[in-house]
């Protein structure tokens, strides 16, 4: 996948599905949850858009689509989106191997947009640890060896060379792992036990047309992006930077 396509794969996502849907709607907890298991799992953003066009003409020939009722959720889209997926990794398989050549392309963003990224998650990160110091210092503590990292890794903005985003986002998304188990291991069973009942409705209209693979896997996501608002921290990969 191109490197603009990446890091641009949400926005891209969210207003196909908006122009599929004919209206600009917030995008809800779990069609984040869902879009970002489809980027973990590499399925390219033309296969995400493809499986949506396809559940679009597909709930149109339903009943619900027939008398007019909208297609809430891209929960819907799921099968169609990983079969999609599949023919595409077929296709590829099929052509056989090719030569890798890297081209030279734009930055995806510049370094003014990167630099300000990294100080509002600098900022938020810091205005966490100060939150928690008092109840919480071994988060705090945790907040701010996290926050370091993000500092070090913002150096490689700074240096004059040419900038490797591979680099940058593997960096990031290290530092986010760690920061995702520190939240995990912190939040009390009170505040999992609301979460998982916001996200047991969330999901309830679309279990049936989940496996049981993807339904731990959305739900660990969902999980996740709640635990990070309800910390009130960054998500730290460039994935989130618009």
């Amino acid at each position: 996948m191109a490197e603009f396509n990446y890091f641009n794969y949400f926005t891209e996502i969210e207003e196909h599905f908006w122009r599929k849907r004919g209206a600009h709607l917030l995008v809800s907890p779990l069609d984040w949850a869902i879009v970002e298991t489809w980027q973990k799992a590499g399925i390219p953003l033309e296969a995400v858009l493809k499986g949506i066009d396809r559940a679009f003409e597909s709930y149109g020939r339903s009943r619900r689509g027939s008398v007019g009722r909208p297609l809430k959720s891209l929960a819907y889209c799921v099968d169609a989106v990983l079969d999609a997926a599949a023919e595409a990794q077929e296709i590829a398989a099929g052509k056989g191997p090719e030569a890798h050549v890297r081209h030279a392309t734009a930055e995806p963003f510049s370094r003014e947009e990167l630099t300000g990224y990294f100080d509002d998650n600098i900022r938020k990160l810091r205005a966490a640890a100060e939150k928690c110091a008092g109840a919480s210092p071994g988060l705090a503590k945790r907040f701010i060896e996290i926050l370091r990292g993000v500092e070090e890794a913002k150096t490689m903005v700074d240096a004059p060379s040419a900038l490797d985003l591979e680099e940058l986002e593997r960096r990031l998304t290290v530092l986010e792992d760690k920061l995702s188990a520190t939240l995990t291991s912190a939040a009390d069973a009170e505040t999992m036990l609301a979460v998982r009942r916001e996200m047991d409705r969330a999901l309830a209209p679309y279990r049936r047309k989940m496996s049981a693979e993807q339904l731990a896997i959305v739900e660990r996501q969902y999980l996740q992006k709640r635990l990070f608002e309800n910390y009130r921290v960054p998500r730290l990969s460039l994935y989130y930077l618009k």
